[in-house]
């Protein structure tokens, strides 16, 4: 009897020791689940410096760099260093070690890279639209939140063609004067916009990203701007999550399909639930957790855990779902060596309108540097797609505007 009465409290002790354990197991996983989400809506204000500099000869213009996907890339590229106090520019890789990889410097634009141990490499390789060549303005958008900055860089000759650049999470304007030259050659004036909480336009009331969901509204603004400018044709161009915001912008407003001709995407954020889950095994977690933050997200319990003003359903941003409403062609190019924003949503987009996508697959590129690592390539298919484009405006056959 006694014995009996031992092995049942041995089991008792642990069955309870089991159960203390799964709770623990899912207050963790909860918390790396709301960390995750946090992360995803929260606007990036600064990015680590993750590569060492290791050494810098200016007088042969030479830097050597510890080793790693960013900094063995193919191509020319930013530096930014010691927490954004610097910026040099750089040339190709001259030597791969191993462990440590030799760049060409072209230039240190301010800060002492001698002096340099940390830094990150970008995809910006333009500081401004004064470097282009190009004369250009500072103009104004207004927006459902106020007067947002925006770089307008006219085309040579008068023109009534418009492509207008959204760029991507965490980024600026910036990012898209890679895009200016092609677009200038082919007689397309651009606009360069900013949008709610990327640091230069105004902040939305929760200060947190829609992930396209309500930064679209600032890209019709921006259409509306074009169009009292002048504008016949208009293309929009979305870079990472601003492919999304674009896509977004076309399937919720009438007036931003007017006078659409086209849409191009680089790197563009297309299924966000597959980014999530592709995320998560970043952080070597189940891709589980991905499908977590979806439910978090979209949940009565998001807001209030992340901080945003209203839950976010992330199945209604697909655009893949609603890819038969389309009706405008789409360049659309993705490196299968992406490393951010998995490959695998513009495929899926390229095959369900293969009518209307013109799909370019790159190989080598990381995420939004397919113009870094292919100048030429990428400059070309956009020069010559906008040279192409569409004597005529497309529309789509609706007549009411989609509300968010």
């Amino acid at each position: 009897m006694g014995r009996r009465t031992g092995a049942g409290a041995v089991i008792g002790i642990a069955a309870g020791a089991v159960g203390l354990l799964a709770a623990a197991v899912g207050i963790i996983a909860g918390a790396i689940t709301i960390v995750m989400a946090r992360r995803v809506v929260i606007p990036v204000r600064g990015r680590p410096d993750d590569v060492r500099i290791h050494t810098v000869d200016l007088p042969s213009g030479e830097v050597v760099l510890e080793a790693s996907d960013e900094s063995r890339m193919r191509g020319r590229y930013g530096l930014w260093f010691e927490r954004d106090a610097g910026h040099a520019r750089l040339g190709d890789v001259i030597d791969d070690g191993g462990r440590v990889v030799r760049r060409r410097i072209e230039s240190v634009d301010f800060g002492r890279l001698d002096k340099g141990v940390r830094g990150r490499i970008s995809g910006w390789y333009h500081l401004g639209p004064w470097e282009l060549g190009f004369d250009y303005e500072d103009v104004v958008v207004e927006t459902p939140l106020g007067p947002a900055p925006a770089w307008f860089i006219p085309a040579a000759a008068p023109s009534e063609r418009w492509i207008i650049q959204v760029h991507g999470r965490g980024a600026r304007r910036h990012e898209a004067l890679r895009a200016v030259a092609p677009a200038h050659e082919a007689g397309w004036n651009s606009l360069l916009i900013s949008y709610r909480n990327d640091g230069e336009a105004p902040e939305s009331e929760d200060r947190r990203y829609g992930l396209g969901g309500t930064e679209w509204a600032d890209v019709l603004a921006a259409v509306e701007y074009a169009e009292r400018s002048g504008a016949e044709r208009i293309v929009l161009m979305g870079w990472s999550m601003g492919g999304m915001i674009a896509l977004q912008a076309v399937l919720r407003s009438a007036a931003v399909r007017r006078r659409l001709v086209g849409v191009i995407l680089d790197s563009p954020a297309v299924d966000w639930i597959d980014i999530l889950r592709f995320q998560g095994t970043l952080q070597n977690l189940p891709a589980e957790f991905g499908d977590a933050v979806v439910r978090l997200l979209g949940g009565p319990l998001g807001a209030g855990l992340t901080g945003m003003a209203a839950p976010i359903a992330v199945e209604e941003l697909d655009p893949i779902a609603r890819a038969d409403e389309l009706r405008v062609p789409i360049l659309l190019m993705h490196s299968i060596d992406d490393g951010f924003v998995p490959i695998d949503g513009s495929r899926r987009l390229a095959a369900a309108r293969p009518d209307l996508v013109q799909f370019e697959v790159f190989e080598g590129a990381r995420h939004t540097k397919l113009w870094n690592h292919d100048p030429e390539r990428w400059s070309s298919l956009v020069r010559g797609w906008l040279e192409r484009s569409h004597a005529t405006t497309v529309r789509l056959d609706d007549e009411a505007e989609i509300s968010g």
